[in-house]
C-alpha cells in the first residue's frame, strides 16, 4: 500500500521501522489502552512477524521529518470486511495526524479495495470513540466487561462501524432548493 497525504506517506512496514515503531509501543502512556507496553525485542518480533509477515498494518510516515509515527492496524477481517484500529507517536498527538491517515486509509478500502465495511475497537471512550466518530463510523455496540484493561480492571469494548453506503452518502454534496 501507498497513499500520500499531505503531512503523510502511509505505506507498508520495512524492517528499518522497528526504531520507530518501539518509539511509540514502547510508551506506557501510549499503550495504556492497548496493552502493556513492548521491549525493543518484542517489537522486533511483531514488526516482523504481523507487520512485515501478514501484512496486518501500515505505517503512517510524517513526510517533513521522515519518522514513522504511527502504526494502522488495517487487514481483511472477513471478505469485503475490514478491520482497523491506530496507534501514534506521543509527540504527534493532538494534531490531526491520527485522522488524516486513517481517513485516508478508509477512502483507500472503499475506492480503491471495494470494500463492504470497515470497523474498529476499543475500551478508549476519550481519544479512539471521538476519532472513530470523526472519521464517520457508528456505534454498533457496546460488549459490556468483555476484557481487561492494563490495570486488570474490567472494561466495556466499543465496536464502530462504517459502511461503504454511507462512506458514500458522506461524500455525495446533498442538493437542496
Amino acid at each position: 500500500m501507498f497513499i500520500e497525504t499531505p503531512r503523510m506517506i502511509i505505506r507498508d512496514f520495512t524492517p528499518e521501522d522497528a526504531a520507530d515503531l518501539h518509539d511509540i509501543f514502547g510508551d506506557d502512556e501510549t499503550m495504556e489502552n492497548c496493552e502493556p507496553a513492548y521491549d525493543f525485542e518484542k517489537t522486533k518480533e511483531f514488526l516482523t512477524s504481523f507487520c512485515i509477515g501478514r501484512n496486518g498494518a501500515v505505517a503512517a510516515v510524517h513526510k517533513e521529518s521522515g519518522k514513522m509515527m504511527g502504526y494502522i492496524l488495517f487487514n481483511e477481517f472477513d471478505e469485503g470486511v475490514y478491520e482497523m484500529g491506530w496507534i501514534y507517536n506521543r509527540s504527534f498527538w493532538r494534531q490531526g495526524y491520527a485522522y488524516e491517515s486513517c481517513k485516508a486509509v478508509i477512502d483507500y478500502a472503499f475506492e480503491e479495495l471495494k470494500a463492504h465495511k470497515v470497523f474498529a475497537e476499543a475500551i478508549d471512550t476519550v481519544k479512539s470513540v471521538s476519532l472513530m466518530q470523526k472519521l464517520g463510523m457508528q456505534l454498533e455496540g457496546i460488549q459490556r466487561s468483555q476484557t481487561k484493561d492494563n490495570h486488570g480492571n474490567w472494561a466495556d469494548l466499543y465496536f464502530y462501524g462504517l459502511l461503504e453506503e454511507d462512506w458514500q452518502a458522506e461524500r455525495t454534496p446533498s442538493c437542496t432548493q
